[in-house]
């Protein structure tokens, strides 16, 4: 599903910068960052951010060139190339064109094996390529690196000594796999234990926990949305929630992100017009929408959204992926962040793959919806559950963000969490990086734009020790590369400073300082 362009960084409400403490940082720390530029969008939308004539020329040119060259190469081997009559080709060459010409230049930046824990310092193991990115060898050296690259956001999966306790001994009790679906004989009591506290800590009745987070959109949605139901779907939604609503029977409808006037006529002519060709209402309406978006760093604004639900009477389906443990003063979400009664919600979806350390993901609900999902769920009948030490793992993490442990260790890394958020992203800023997303959200989209930009980035940064996610075309819209920073609570400020002053060297050496004015803008 294309994506539209992503908001702006720096909301105008949000709070002053604090003193800079890095090396990096500016000379006059008490002025504020300079917000990214914005453009108006008609039709209310949010501001739009506004790319540069010269950066999109640029970055348009970049992609003409590797094109040409690519088709050249092509047409060269084409001609020395004997095909052979009795066997057709397995891909056409338009087809593999994007793959063999462009990706391969740069697949040096993505799949690094590591061999440490994803905490906040991990070991990316060294490999060079003797044949332009086909294929790869080891060097037997390990980099060590701070990690900006996991959604390892309250940083459990460290060692905590207690929780690393306790996995251990339902890994003795359980084994290491369940063998079974949760529908025969698969359901352990660390499970029932997890969803029991997974829905009363979403405020909701009961859950179902499902053994992959994709898997939880992809096989949850289908057994949710029948033929009468229209699905209203945020542009800038997971592909897991684009493929769960494709292979159900439900409808669907695409509003652009976070714009509440196009998605309130979205609503108004689906009331009006109903299902096509019968013209008969639709038996249920459901918005579709995500707490923090993975690519853009916006947190959701729910207020809004909440008051369409209860004027139209729509059903609200909310992806926490992101959100859940990482924001709000509790952990609780996008609905302890914004003030909002998760009852007024129906269905909270999450993961336990971001801020618990573990695996899987649950959909916490009514009980009644939670009793329909588990006979009409193929993961609930077909998949594999969720393993015992894995429950473990995200139900003594929960326990210890809800300071069941007896301890506050839970609310100070919620709280540490949000502070190095709005200071790392306070500090890109005034490194001159444009940046997407809001405050206290913890994945932090920097600009890059052009291709070779990306590349050139990601290289400099693992020469400085520093791992990090850097996103391209198709992934995002040709004009739209990006890095993504994901801070954690186990991140110290030295930390941070470190790898702010390698980000600014890195910035020298690609000249992805982009937040200037030009002159022929």
């Amino acid at each position: 599903m294309p994506r539209a362009p992503a908001r702006a960084a720096a909301s105008p409400t949000s709070p002053a910068p604090r003193a800079a403490t890095s090396p990096t940082a500016a000379p006059k720390p008490e002025k504020p960052p300079k917000a990214v530029a914005k453009a108006s969008s008609p039709d209310g939308a949010p501001p739009r951010h506004h790319i540069a004539a010269f950066i999109q020329f640029t970055t348009y040119c970049s992609y003409a060139i590797l094109m040409f060259f690519g088709y050249v190469r092509d047409f060269v081997e084409r001609l020395s190339r004997k095909r052979d009559p009795d066997y057709a080709p397995l891909v056409r060459d338009w087809d593999d064109f994007f793959t063999r010409r462009l990706y391969y230049r740069v697949r040096d930046c993505w799949n690094r094996p590591v061999n440490t824990r994803a905490g906040r310092v991990i070991g990316v193991m060294e490999r060079v390529s003797k044949d332009f990115n086909y294929t790869f060898e080891f060097t037997g050296r390990t980099i060590p690196c701070i990690n900006l690259a996991s959604y390892n956001y309250l940083g459990f999966s460290e060692d905590v000594p207690a929780v690393t306790e306790q996995v251990l001994a339902n890994l003795d009790q359980f084994g290491v796999a369940a063998c079974a679906s949760p529908a025969e004989c698969g359901r352990s009591t660390t499970l029932t234990e997890l969803e029991t506290e997974i829905a009363r800590f979403a405020g909701k009745e009961a859950a179902c926990v499902y053994a992959m987070g994709f898997v939880t959109n992809f096989s949850g949605l289908p057994g949710l949305f029948d033929k009468e139901t229209l699905v209203i779907s945020d542009s800038l939604n997971h592909a897991s929630l684009v493929a769960g609503v494709r292979v159900s029977d439900g409808r669907v409808k695409v509003f652009p992100h976070n714009n509440m006037r196009a998605l309130e006529r979205i609503i108004r002519q689906a009331i009006i017009e109903g299902q096509p060709r019968t013209h008969r209402a639709w038996a249920r309406l459901v918005i579709v929408v995500e707490g923090i978006y993975s690519m853009e760093g916006d947190i959701l604004d729910l207020a809004p959204i909440i008051a369409l639900k209860k004027k139209y009477r729509c059903l609200l389906y909310i992806d926490e992926a992101h959100s859940i443990g990482a924001i709000g003063a509790t952990g609780r979400g996008v609905c302890d962040y914004r003030g909002v009664d998760p009852r007024d919600v129906d269905i909270l979806m999450g993961t336990f793959t971001k801020s618990f350390g573990s695996i899987g993901g649950y959909i916490a609900c009514d009980k009644r919806v939670a009793d329909h999902l588990r006979t009409h769920c193929g993961a609930s009948i077909h998949g594999d559950s969720l393993h015992s030490a894995a429950c473990q793992q995200a139900l003594s993490a929960l326990r210890i963000m809800q300071g069941l442990d007896g301890t506050t260790i839970g609310r100070q890394r919620i709280a540490q969490l949000a502070d190095n958020a709005k200071y790392f992203r306070e500090q890109l800023i005034r490194l001159g990086m444009t940046v997407y997303g809001e405050g206290e959200s913890p994945v932090i989209p920097a600009m890059l734009y052009n291709p070779a930009k990306v590349s050139k980035f990601s290289r400099e940064l693992l020469k400085r020790n520093v791992a990090v996610v850097v996103v391209g075309y198709p992934a995002t819209p040709l004009l739209e590369a990006r890095v993504r920073f994901c801070v954690s609570a186990a991140h110290t400020r030295a930390d941070l400073d470190r790898c702010l002053q390698a980000i600014d060297e890195a910035i020298g050496e690609a000249c992805v300082r982009f937040e200037r004015k030009w002159w022929f803008v």
